[in-house]
């Protein structure tokens, strides 16, 4: 009997749907040419997605609206693309990755576009939400999905690299848009960034592939991983960090600011989360070849709450910069092990699906967190008070995962199953 790749994993050829392709295909250069397509597409979508601090300040000025309303713009673009994350997940597993990420393109540059032009702030909601919010979720959950089945032994790897471009994109985006703020103004900015993050994204998808293994898509096995203990604690943990994790994303540059820092130096502080973030996606990505994947998720959890507790303690810049610096550390290697940790407990063959339903968690939580804060701060004209409410909860985030590791891997379950 020859052995079979199936949704479940490696099993006999009663449950067949598709022979094993040659091994050669996998963890091959034509594989690695999918995580660069993967980095790339990622560092132009969420590098104008995590920009959106840099351009806070002049919408609000100019629309007359408070932190809440304003913050909401970005809320609502994370609570679409990680709602769409099933869908486009879904998508690219049936008919591919290429058509989906071809599609994020035209949505993003013409979201971007329209923002331009809109003369009220609940505009921005449709055009920037929708666009941005379309366009990234077209991007990440299935080239995220594409590079884990191109891989067997360095998927963990490669994993962390490709992920590593939303640090590189974050790291960049922010000052980019800063800049040409200063000089352009936030509109023509924007025109900016449609017509690159269009070009590229394009670029990506004539590049991505399907993977070696492809499986018609089986519902009832994706129910019953989502309806899984060990999902459950995944997705409870990630609401809950996901409410505080964008905060800084939105309010940090502002922060900054009122404490005498530059429109600059304030925006430069989210390239600084990026730039922390790259090295915990890169480094626990490789690490987790070699070590137990499910407690270094664990410890970037820990971590990235620790972090809080700096911020609250900020007084001066340079203290800010450190926080910066190890929440980008914490949030990276949260960000590079969610897929990691997906295709340990539960295989890959499901992958773009099952992570699609995991990042609805972070739709959740940034449609509470940066509004929240928002509120908090206008009520009470200070920052303490809600970044000591983001410590307790991302520390409620990491007490979630505790019971992770009594969970057995997919590897584990299915080895029984080869003949």
């Amino acid at each position: 009997m020859r052995a079979v790749i199936t949704d479940a994993g490696v099993s006999g050829a009663a449950e067949s749907r598709e022979p094993i392709p040659s091994l050669e295909l996998f963890d091959s250069p034509r594989a690695w040419r999918m995580v660069a397509a993967a980095f790339v597409a990622m560092c132009a979508v969420y590098g104008v997605a995590y920009s959106f601090g840099a351009f806070f300040k002049p919408m609000a000025a100019e629309f007359g609206a408070d932190r809440s309303a304003t913050s909401a713009v970005f809320s609502i673009t994370v609570l679409i693309w990680c709602c769409l994350g099933p869908i486009t997940g879904h998508l690219s597993d049936r008919f591919g990755p290429r058509i989906v990420v071809a599609t994020g393109a035209l949505f993003m540059g013409l979201g971007l576009a329209l923002t331009s032009v809109i003369d009220r702030l609940w505009l921005g909601y449709l055009s920037y939400g929708l666009g941005v919010g379309v366009g990234v979720a077209c991007a990440y959950v299935p080239m995220v999905a594409v590079v884990g089945g191109w891989f067997l032994r360095r998927r963990n790897t490669a994993l962390g690299i490709a992920v590593a471009g939303i640090g590189f994109g974050t790291v960049c985006g922010a000052p980019i848009a800063a800049a040409l703020i200063a000089h352009l103004g936030w509109r023509a900015t924007y025109v900016a960034f449609a017509i690159a993050t269009t070009a590229i994204l394009l670029g990506c998808a004539w590049i991505v592939e399907r993977p070696p293994v492809h499986v018609t898509p089986s519902r009832v096995r994706l129910a019953d991983a989502v309806r899984s203990p060990a999902f459950a604690f995944l997705y409870a943990s990630s609401v809950t960090v996901s409410t505080v994790i964008f905060v800084p994303l939105v309010y940090l540059p502002s922060f900054a600011r009122d404490r005498g820092a530059s429109e600059f130096a304030g925006a430069a502080l989210v390239g600084v989360i990026g730039g922390a973030s790259v090295a915990g996606r890169m480094g626990l990505g490789s690490m987790a070849d070699r070590v137990g994947v499910v407690r270094l998720y664990q410890a970037s959890f820990l971590v990235l709450a620790l972090s809080y507790g700096l911020w609250l303690i900020a007084a001066s810049y340079p203290m800010m910069v450190v926080f910066a610096l190890v929440m980008g550390a914490g949030y990276g290697g949260y960000v590079a092990l969610s897929p990691a940790v997906i295709a340990h407990l539960f295989g890959t063959q499901r992958m773009g699906s099952l992570l699609g339903v995991l990042y609805t968690s972070g739709g959740i939580g940034a449609m509470a967190g940066p509004p929240v804060v928002g509120l908090i701060i206008d009520r009470t004209g200070s920052y303490r008070v809600a970044i000591a409410a983001a410590f307790v909860v991302a520390l409620v985030s990491f007490a979630l995962l505790i019971p992770l590791t009594r969970f057995e891997p997919a590897a584990t379950r299915s080895s029984a199953a080869i003949d």
